[in-house]
């Protein structure tokens, strides 16, 4: 008797737990449609493509900056072949 007992409190606590379980997973999926969609999230997205755009140009400015200073570097360090090229020797 006393173990048929217990086995229906234990069968009831699992049909209890497997209850909250759904509901746990249920609320969690609509939190997550929620906020994947929610106007907040979406301007965030769109900052974030902004920012990607905005580090894109400044490395293609600094990849630029630095051939610049290279070729730069290389007409100092070779005045005579400049002045050549220029005529003037």
């Amino acid at each position: 008797m006393k173990d048929d007992q217990e086995d229906t409190d234990l069968t009831n606590r699992m049909e209890e737990l497997k209850k909250k379980v759904r509901e746990a997973e249920g609320e969690l999926s609509i939190i997550k449609g929620i906020g994947n969609n929610s106007p907040e999230m979406k301007a965030l997205q769109a900052e974030n493509e902004r920012l990607k755009a905005d580090l894109a140009r400044s490395k293609e400015e600094h990849q630029y900056d630095n051939m610049v200073h290279q070729r730069e570097l290389e007409s100092l360090k070779n005045p005579l072949h400049n002045l050549r090229n220029k005529g003037l020797v």
